[in-house]
């Protein structure tokens, strides 16, 4: 849809509140981006509501012009599915942080990714806990020092793609909070998707954690450690795109072309739509000497269980005089007391 047949304009979502997150904090490129998309979109903010949990991220329920519930730490994707349950016709968004996703909220996050709700999930990954000033996160890397790990930490992070994906997923995308553009995008694309959609966000703690995504998303190291996937196209990267992912036996591998008998023939086209998440997972994962990828990784339909719950409803009433409440109360042998 060009910009001049737009229904609504980002400031149709903006809220009159002021926003209350640090200068320089990556959630002010989400939540622009954010209204962007749902602008291009076209749902109507009265037909939106926004849920979130506790955290920094959280906060962003005040700021959008839609229904909104700023609901108890990690329990955002449980109300959001009551929500999208209970009103299947409203485009209901999750936005929740590492900590408030990934840690109490976990349970709730990979059964609603199970679950196939229809909902939207923003997940703010900055590795760390911000609003509460600083302890290390679910994603924190091994050895991260932080408040709560003076001398670092002894375990090892989650990856929310490997637990979306390892939650029978079926949509998963990853962006950073400077790729404002890319992520419009990809918000829209997660609106559209009929299920549960995971998009992680790469954000920077300007206050806690500052640079903790530097080495990916300066404009220096960027073309060539991520590689920007998009569907049907040749997964290339590189500061001249002459770099590829081809498949090295089980393995994926990262090339340059021309070089070692490689040509662009070799280079692996990206399909999110393959209903077998081998190649997705794969790709999410990619680390090391590999580029990170960013993007849609995985795009499947699949029905969805707000869907599924009324279908059943409709079925089982079809079969039955019993339609509500009133109906069973009143079924069976009954009199009348004067």
């Amino acid at each position: 849809m060009a910009i001049g047949e737009l229904k609504y304009s980002p400031n149709d979502f903006k809220s009159d509140q002021y926003v209350r997150w640090c200068p320089g904090c990556g959630d002010h490129a989400v939540l622009s981006s954010l209204h962007k998309a749902m602008a291009e979109v076209g749902i109507a903010p009265s037909n939106t509501a926004v849920i979130s949990g506790i955290g920094c991220s959280s906060r962003l329920t005040y700021y959008m012009n839609t229904y909104g519930f700023h609901t108890i730490h990690g329990r955002g994707a449980a109300i959001a599915t009551g929500v999208k349950t209970a009103r299947p016709d409203l485009s209901v968004w999750l936005m929740t942080g590492d900590g408030d996703c990934l840690a109490i909220g976990g349970n709730h996050f990979i059964h609603t990714v199970r679950r196939n709700v229809d909902i939207n999930i923003v997940l703010f990954n900055n590795k760390i806990y911000g609003l509460t000033k600083g302890q290390y996160s679910p994603t924190s890397d091994r050895g991260f020092v932080s408040k709560s790990s003076p001398y670092g930490t002894v375990e090892d992070p989650f990856i929310p793609a490997e637990l979306a994906l390892g939650a029978r997923g079926n949509f998963f995308a990853r962006t950073i909070d400077v790729d404002l553009k890319n992520t419009q995008e990809i918000l829209a694309a997660s609106a559209r998707h009929k299920g549960t959609s995971v998009t992680e966000v790469l954000v920077n703690c300007m206050i806690f954690n500052n640079g903790i995504h530097k080495s990916i998303v300066d404009k220096e190291f960027r073309p060539d450690r991520t590689i920007f996937l998009r569907d049907g196209e040749k997964m290339l990267f590189g500061k001249n795109n002459d770099k590829g992912i081809v498949l090295d036996g089980l393995k994926l591998k990262a090339v340059t072309i021309g070089q070692d008998g490689y040509t662009l023939d070799n280079v692996l086209i990206h399909n999110s739509h393959e209903k077998d998440n081998t190649l997705h997972m794969m790709l999410a994962m990619m680390k090391d000497d590999m580029p990170l990828a960013l993007g849609i990784i995985r795009d499947v339909e699949a029905p969805t269980y707000d869907e599924s719950v009324h279908q059943q409803i409709e079925d089982v009433q079809a079969k039955t005089s019993i339609h509500k409440l009133k109906d069973l109360l009143m079924k069976g042998e009954v009199w009348e007391i004067k």
